[in-house]
């Protein structure tokens, strides 16, 4: 995994495209030694997201089981969605 500086990464833009999406490459970029984000292949952005959504599922059926057990009633969409404010 290389690291470069945003500086870096503005003058090789397209250097580390190509670098990430051909050589699989990953690149950290840092601001005063902070890293602020990561270039990464596409591959590996499909697999963190299904490893989230793997995870909110399954925290999903948790709470359903729980609800169950506590034999609460589920809430209607429309009422939670008044409730949250969306």
């Amino acid at each position: 995994m290389a690291t470069i500086t945003t500086s870096e990464a503005r003058q090789t833009f397209s250097e580390i495209v190509n670098k990430v999406a051909y050589a699989k490459e990953r690149v950290v970029v840092e601001r005063r030694g902070k890293k602020l984000v990561a270039v990464v292949p596409v591959e590996d952005l499909e697999l963190i997201e299904e490893i989230e959504d793997r995870l909110d599922s399954e925290e999903a059926k948790r709470a359903k089981a729980e609800a169950r057990r506590k034999k609460e009633k589920p809430i209607p969409w429309q009422k939670a969605r008044r409730e949250l404010g969306l």
